[in-house]
């Protein structure tokens, strides 16, 4: 029996699922499950608003050209709230095209500007005739934690000064080949070009996802070692 329950948002989930992130979901209630919470997850896609205050966790993740720039317009209407949301310390976890549709803009498959919301300040620049293909292995400082799994992106992003990267590079390309940073980390949002899913390789970062949705909910952390 569940001890504890908590509510995620999957935004834009029936458009923005490629590369298998939606196993991240299947992983969120996997560990859920393992610490004794209930985790009920509903989809909010377009023409329907987001309420920061309903949930306790939310998951973004990426597409198609033509589903991102369908989720461009719509989150449009969501801004307010996200930003609201992400700015009172709630849980997010962005992938890839989630990431960059948090930023101030990233550059579309023909080189037009395709707006963000502008919640987190970082924004992302195409490549001409490559991507960032591999293995990847970073390393968070801030946690003592290395995570590890595959990239795939034609995005170059540059972080903004109240950004920390979600890791620094131990081997691949991560947010633009250059800075040997990945991802994002601003308050309880992380962000990462990690497909695969990120939190079927990575249950430390599983577990932190959870643990901070829980402290914000209950003021209560569970150690999965003690419940398995």
């Amino acid at each position: 029996m569940a001890n504890y329950s908590l509510k995620m948002a999957h935004l834009y989930g029936n458009l923005l699922n490629t590369y298998g992130d939606n196993g991240n979901i299947l992983m969120l209630n996997y560990i859920a499950k393992k610490m004794g919470i209930l985790l009920d997850t509903e989809i909010v896609s377009i023409h329907e608003p987001f309420d920061p205050k309903r949930y306790d966790l939310v998951f973004f993740g990426g597409g198609q050209d033509y589903e991102q720039y369908i989720v461009s317009k719509d989150i449009q209407t969501k801004k307010e709230s996200l930003t609201d949301y992400i700015e009172n310390d709630g849980v997010m976890l962005a992938i890839c095209g989630g990431y960059q549709l948090l930023g101030h803009y990233y550059t579309g498959a023909h080189g037009e500007k395709i707006q963000g919301i502008s919640a987190l300040d970082h924004y992302t620049l195409s490549q001409d005739n490559n991507r960032f293909i591999g293995d990847i292995k970073i390393y968070n400082e801030e946690f003592d934690e290395t995570y590890v799994g595959f990239e795939n992106h034609n995005g170059r992003t540059i972080l903004g000064e109240n950004e920390k990267p979600l890791g620094k590079i131990v081997e691949g390309y991560g947010n633009n080949g250059e800075d040997q940073t990945e991802g994002a980390h601003y308050r309880n949002v992380f962000c990462s070009y990690f497909h695969g899913p990120i939190l079927a390789r990575n249950e430390i970062l599983t577990q932190r996802l959870l643990n901070t949705s829980l402290t914000n909910k209950y003021g209560k952390k569970i150690d999965l070692a003690s419940v398995n």
